[in-house]
């Protein structure tokens, strides 16, 4: 079995932040205290703030507004289209995309070099 660690090829700082758009961006309780910390509030301020419940029970980050998709969680930067807590970010964002490889990264490269334009959004 080898130690070595797989490299990544993907790179977010390169992105538009698709994962961000995703409706339901889940949290936990050790998320939200990280947050609560992070933005030096009480847990209940941060959750009232940052938090959203669906389907009756699932804590969720809050979304706004976006240009480019419908809406983004509420901590990316829209114009720099980057994660503003990026330390304190949710397990969920850590772990994303859950191995060496992001199909929307490989979607974007592949679009951005047919157009011939590497800032292009599609």
């Amino acid at each position: 079995m080898s130690t070595e660690k797989k490299k990544l090829q993907f790179d977010c700082s390169k992105c538009t932040g698709y994962c961000c758009s995703y409706d339901h961006i889940e949290v936990s309780e050790a998320d939200i205290a990280r947050l609560a910390k992070h933005f030096k509030l009480s847990v209940t301020a941060a959750r009232e703030k940052f938090i959203k419940i669906v389907e009756g029970k699932t804590p969720v980050l809050r979304h706004r507004k976006d240009h480019i998709f419908k809406t983004t969680c509420t901590f990316f930067d829209q114009d720099k289209r980057c994660c503003t807590i990026y330390a304190a970010r949710p397990s969920v964002c850590r772990q994303y995309p859950n191995g060496t490889t992001c199909g929307y990264y490989h979607f974007l490269r592949f679009e951005r070099r047919h157009a011939d334009d590497e800032t292009m959004i599609p």
